[in-house]
């Protein structure tokens, strides 16, 4: 798993892509990214090669939390998150500071 950042000189907005790989690839069918930034909508992530990746602009100088939803029914966070948070049901979530 993976968190890359590009901020734009344009305006406040940060360009996150959001890599997971999965353990075996032949059993994983789907990966979605539910986060704060969609009011924890799924947003499916496209598969190229042997990962998972979807890039979504966030507004700059804010944390978000997020988590990935595997084959819709498997919750994993990111190993690469920049802190982790208690999300006051079983666990934590994974959080993305831009």
């Amino acid at each position: 798993m993976s968190l890359k950042k590009k901020y734009l000189k344009s305006k406040p907005v940060c360009k996150v892509s959001f890599e997971f790989v999965p353990e075996t690839l032949e059993t994983t069918q789907s990966v979605e990214i539910l986060g704060e930034f969609s009011n924890w909508e799924p947003v499916s992530m496209r598969k190229v090669k042997s990962a998972f990746t979807r890039t979504i602009d966030l507004e700059a100088g804010k944390n978000y939390q997020f988590r990935y939803r595997i084959n819709g029914e498997l919750w994993l966070n990111d190993e690469a998150a920049d802190e982790y948070v208690p999300n006051g049901i079983a666990g934590d979530n994974s959080v993305v500071t831009v």
